[in-house]
Formats: C-alpha cells, sequence, structure tokens
C-alpha cells in the first residue's frame, strides 16, 4: 500500500453534459477578483492568488488589489494589500511550521516587475512573506514585506524556486528588466533564501548556454538532494552542495521548453522501496530561438512530443524515450494526481507565450486555438497507450498565457485566470481577462469517499504512524494503493509511502518518507486512494519543522 503527501495545488473546469455513473466534469464556482497568474495552497481551505499590479477590479486600501485569498469553501476571493508588484514571480515553502489550532507554515513569494501604478513598489528584487494564520477564511492573514532590508541579491522577472532538502528555496534565473519575448537581459545566476554563501549569487553556466529561452527554468528535487534543471532544450542534475553541473541528454527533437516556449514538465511519483526519479516532459515548440519574434506566428503548431527520462546512471545512457501528446500544446499544466496520473490542462495549440510580440498576434495573444480538453498520463502504461483523453469533459473556458492550474486538499483541481493582455481587458478581445474559477472535478468527487482521522500534525521522517480511516461500504478495498505524500504545485512532489491495513479495516500505519531528500521537509498533505477513489488531503508537517537551513534527517538509502 502506498500513500501521498501534497503542499499546493489547482483546479479547473467547465460545464459537461451528463452521463450515466459518476464521471469527471467541469464546474465554474465563483471569480477571482484579480487576474490568478500565479497560485499556491497556503492551508485546507486557502489559496493565495498573485497578478501585477495594474487595474484588477478587486480593490484594497483606494487601489487596486494585485493579491488575494481564494477561500475553496466558499469560492471567494479576499484582497491582500502587498507592497510590492508580484508580477511574474515565483515562490515555496520553507521548512519551518508552528503547531496550533491548525498546522501553520511559511511561504515566500520571490521575484516581481517593475509596477504600471503608483501603488505598487518595484518587486523584481522582492520577498513576500505569508506569515501563519490559522483562521479557515482568512481572517487576519497577511502578507508581510520589508523592501528596504529583506530582499533578493539580485533583480529577477521570471524566475524560479524550489523547497530544497534542508528546507531552504532555491531561487533560480530570470531577467533583469521588462523584455518582450526572449530573455535578452538574463540573471544567469543562482541564489537562496535564506542566503548561502554569504549573500552572493552564484553564477550558473547552464543558465548562460539556455538564453534566450530560459525563463521560468522547471525544477525538481530528486531523491539524493540534487537539482534537476530544465531550461530551453537542456537539461542539467545541479549539486547544490558541491556547486557542480552534470549534463544530460538534449531534449529530443529540437524541442524548448521554457518561456517563450513553453512546455510543462513533471518529476513523476516515487515509489518505495527505490524511489527512482523520472522526469517527464511535455509541449512547448521546436521553433529555433536564434528566429527574432516578429517573424514568429501565433499559428505554427506548438509541440506535442512528449520525452520521459529516468534520472539513474543507466537511464540517462538510455537517452529520452518520445511519445505524443493527442494535441499540440503550448503553455499546459501537468498535475500530480493522488493516484499517481497525471493530469495535462490547460494552454493553446499554436503560437507562444508572451504578449504582442509575434508578426500576427491574437489581440494581444501570441498563441491561437486553446486545448480544451484535458488528459490523463498513466506513467504504469506501456507506450504508446499512456495518454487518453476518453471520459474527460471539454471547457468552454480558454486557459492560455497567464492561467494556473493546481491540486486542491479536496483531490480535484482549480483552474483560474488567463490573460494574454498587458492588463485587464473585457471581452472585446478573443481572449479576455479571464476571472472566472473552476474546478475539475474527478469521479470520485461525486461517490462515498474514504475518511482519515486522527492524522498527526507532524510527523518525522523514516517513523510509522498510524491514522484511523473509514472506508464506504460501496469500496470492496481489493486495491488500497494507499497513502502519499504529496506537496502542490509550485514545487509539487508525490512521494508513496508502505501503509499497513488492520485486520478490521480500521485503520492504517504507514510508514513516512526515508528521510528529507526524497521529500523536502516541510508541508504537505496525505491522500489515501482506495478502488481509485481518493480521500480529502489531511495536512502535516513532515521533518522536525525547524527553520532552514535543517541537518538530514531520517535514513540514505
Amino acid at each position: 500500500m502506498r500513500q501521498r503527501l501534497s503542499q499546493v495545488l489547482a483546479v479547473a473546469g467547465a460545464a459537461y453534459g451528463a452521463a450515466v455513473g459518476p464521471q469527471w466534469e467541469f464546474v465554474q464556482n465563483g471569480t477571482s477578483g484579480i487576474l490568478a497568474l500565479e497560485a499556491i495552497v497556503v492551508s485546507p481551505t486557502l489559496a493565495i492568488f498573485f497578478d501585477r499590479a495594474s487595474n484588477d477590479p478587486l480593490q484594497v486600501n483606494g487601489h487596486p488589489a494585485w493579491g488575494a485569498l481564494w477561500n475553496f469553501r466558499t469560492n471567494t476571493a479576499s484582497p491582500l494589500d502587498l507592497v510590492s508588484d508580484s508580477f511574474c514571480a515565483s515562490g515555496g515553502f520553507l521548512s519551518n511550521g508552528t503547531m496550533a489550532s491548525i498546522l501553520l507554515f511559511t511561504f515566500v513569494s520571490v521575484g516581481g516587475n517593475i509596477p504600471a501604478i503608483t501603488a505598487a513598489q518595484d518587486g523584481r528584487m522582492g520577498l513576500r512573506l505569508f506569515e501563519p494564520c490559522d483562521d479557515p477564511n482568512g481572517e487576519g492573514c497577511t502578507l508581510f514585506e520589508d523592501p528596504e532590508n529583506l530582499h533578493l541579491v539580485e533583480n529577477r522577472w521570471y524566475t524560479s524556486a524550489l523547497r530544497l532538502h534542508d528546507g531552504s528555496l532555491i531561487v533560480v534565473g530570470g531577467m533583469h528588466e521588462d523584455t518582450p519575448f526572449y530573455n535578452t537581459d538574463p540573471a544567469n545566476t543562482i541564489e537562496f533564501f535564506p542566503p548561502k554563501d554569504n549573500g552572493a549569487a552564484r553564477p550558473s553556466p547552464f543558465l548562460e548556454r539556455t538564453v534566450p529561452g530560459n525563463l521560468f527554468p522547471r525544477l525538481f528535487s530528486l531523491p539524493d538532494g540534487r537539482v534537476l534543471m530544465i531550461a530551453n532544450n537542456q537539461t542539467i542534475i545541479y549539486d547544490v552542495e558541491t556547486d557542480t553541473e552534470e549534463i544530460l541528454p538534449e531534449i529530443p527533437n529540437g524541442v524548448r521548453v521554457t518561456n517563450p516556449f513553453d512546455g510543462t514538465a513533471a518529476l513523476l511519483p516515487l515509489s518505495p522501496p527505490d524511489f527512482t526519479p523520472e522526469v517527464l516532459v511535455c509541449g512547448g515548440s521546436a521553433t529555433d530561438d536564434r528566429i527574432p519574434s516578429e517573424n514568429l506566428s501565433s499559428q505554427t503548431p506548438a509541440s506535442d512530443q512528449c520525452s520521459r527520462l529516468v534520472v539513474t546512471p543507466e537511464g540517462i545512457k538510455k537517452g529520452w524515450q518520445v511519445e505524443h501528446l493527442l494535441e499540440p500544446r503550448m503553455m499546459p499544466e501537468m498535475i500530480l494526481m493522488p493516484n499517481g496520473q497525471v493530469l495535462i490542462v490547460n494552454g493553446a495549440m499554436s503560437g507562444y507565450a508572451a504578449i504582442a510580440a509575434v508578426a500576427d498576434p491574437v489581440n494581444g495573444s501570441n498563441a491561437d486555438h486553446p486545448a480544451l480538453t484535458p488528459s490523463l498520463y498513466n506513467p504504469n502504461a506501456p507506450l504508446g497507450k499512456r495518454i487518453s483523453n476518453a471520459g474527460l469533459p471539454t471547457t468552454n473556458i480558454p486557459r492560455m498565457y497567464h492561467s494556473v492550474a493546481s491540486l486542491t486538499p479536496s483531490g480535484n483541481v482549480l483552474l483560474a485566470g488567463s490573460n494574454p493582455n498587458a492588463e485587464v481587458v473585457n471581452d472585446t478581445v478573443k481572449f479576455p481577462t479571464e476571472f472566472r474559477v473552476q474546478y475539475l472535478n474527478p469521479p470520485f468527487m461525486s461517490v462515498a469517499r474514504p475518511t482519515l482521522s486522527n492524522v498527526p500534525t507532524k510527523i518525522g521522517f523514516n517513523e510509522k504512524f498510524t491514522v484511523d480511516i473509514s472506508i464506504p461500504k460501496n469500496l470492496k478495498a481489493t486495491n488500497i494503493q494507499g497513502f502519499s505524500s504529496h506537496a502542490f504545485h509550485v514545487g509539487q512532489k508525490l512521494v508513496f509511502m508502505d501503509a499497513t491495513l488492520s485486520k478490521n479495516k480500521k485503520s492504517l500505519t504507514i510508514t513516512s518518507p526515508p528521510n528529507n531528500r526524497i521529500f523536502s521537509p516541510g508541508p504537505g498533505f496525505i491522500f489515501v486512494t482506495i478502488d481509485d477513489v481518493t480521500s480529502e488531503g489531511s495536512r502535516l508537517m513532515v521533518g522536525n519543522g525547524l527553520p532552514p537551513p535543517v541537518q538530514d534527517q531520517g535514513i540514505r538509502i
């Protein structure tokens, strides 16, 4: 039996015709108030949305808001009063937490942009800390900023961040100034929060090699604590402790997968006993990055290629295995579902990311032909049979540039945002600013589900712990896929855990991840899947809960 632990997620959906029995369905519920171009789940009931400081309708202290708390229970947004512009920033969770009526932890937003309105300060060196908040409706929840004294080492727009095995954040890449398409003023360095190296940024040969198409590099924490980095069509393993890189084979067929050629990537679920890492990269573009953007077209087909690599010495030697999506996709998202499958959603079938930079933009959009039907990727199926959209609904809401998707603590997926325009634009254009929030509900959302209770608020590594479980009578419990530890979309990681069901089928004894390199210490969610029906997630702190950097915990394997 296996268990999973999760940290941040997003949901998407649209109306779907009735059918016999439980089915996937899109449900549109509520509006976001601000454009949700960034989203991260910060509690069982709340997510944070970020936009740029511009002309969003939600107001705070007499000016437009560019941050908001989304309430999963009420499907409403309440404004957050930010100091600096969070446009196209990144973020993640630290290892520290405080136990109270619910688990508390720190979320950090990094980077941003030069603001378009005077209400905001320059956010390119921004550090925004979401302070612990135990109110399920977000009452009193605030973001802390002190731009004069708490900031990054250098300006970063379109940067990426990831929680490491020591509980700190690695912050990688980005650009210094606002450029329209390519990364022509790159921040080819790496830094950390809290700072390492006496606060200096580390030069990155990898980032230097991957300009001009290396914005929002994809980052994944491997089971040995090193970091897999993907930018443009290149991949490395970066060792934080020695500041060295191992160059891996290029993504096949010249396909590029980072902004402005956005594909998507995910570290596939890690399973005991070996926790062998595999990375999946899908979509993007095979366009040559030496072509000026004004010579590109919104009608150029995106790539339908998926490339999969086993990240072991033997797997690296074999190289990438190529398969294909059901349609080409630019700007898709991949979400790790609690049963181990991967949801592929959002994006367009032609064009590029960014705004009004190609020869024939659709109003502001560099992309066209929205991809409206999600697909599921089954990592355990044979090659050529892994991707299907059978039974999946089609939405009527395009999710183009500046949109998000994430798993939620309920086990469904949140979809929000979309705005390939310089600011908020109404429906006079083909792809207007989208405030409607959707959920994509798996079939198990409409049936009786397993429930977990007496879940501890904190667990160590390589520890056994017991939780109570209630299994509905409609489930035979012949296939208990088990528990998983899951980090949500920003730094999402899914780790299956061994577990044993008691003879009376009322409790589970679970073995937590072996160490802090397999699952980075900090907050996560735990799910159980029985007969393909998934419970709601229960939040807990994994590790000792100390502030970063923390020492190694558990046992090395």
